[in-house]
């Protein structure tokens, strides 16, 4: 989101706080009605902190991602290594969406556990897995 639409949703939050205090000195609306619109003001605000929070896994992370990819690791730091079809099955699930795939290849947990991530990216077709994303850049990577 960007900080012109994050400015706009404060100025709209903003004007409807205004009025809600000014209908409260007033004592025109009812208190119920008052309610209702802090009830849809706090709403409002949850739901905007939820869509900053999903990313490429959406809402798993992709450290999260990565643990499902345990049966793998052999597989990503040896090119010659075969594939296990646990790992397979599992990658052409990340593989559907390609963004996480990439961002579980270059994750941190993946690093720390030596994956390498120019062999991780060669899986999906060391698995021969006909619908997956062929020349998707991943970083510096580019899956064949």
């Amino acid at each position: 989101m960007s900080i012109e639409s994050t400015e706009c949703l404060f100025l709209k939050i903003a004007r409807v706080v205004q009025c809600l205090v000014h209908c409260i000195e007033e004592m025109e609306v009812p208190m119920k009605f008052i309610c209702f619109l802090v009830f849809l003001l706090v709403l409002g605000i949850n739901g905007f902190n939820r869509v900053d929070g999903a990313g490429e896994c959406g809402k798993s992370s992709p450290d999260v991602e990565a643990f499902k990819l345990a049966s793998c690791a052999t597989a990503a730091q040896d090119a010659n290594a075969q594939v296990p079809d646990s790992c397979c099955s599992q990658v052409k699930t990340l593989g559907k969406n390609p963004a996480c795939l990439c961002a579980v290849m270059l994750s941190n947990t993946a690093k720390s556990s030596g994956i390498k991530p120019e062999i991780a990216v060669t899986i999906p077709k060391r698995c021969n897995i006909a619908d997956r994303p062929v020349g998707y850049k991943c970083g510096p990577y580019t899956l064949p």
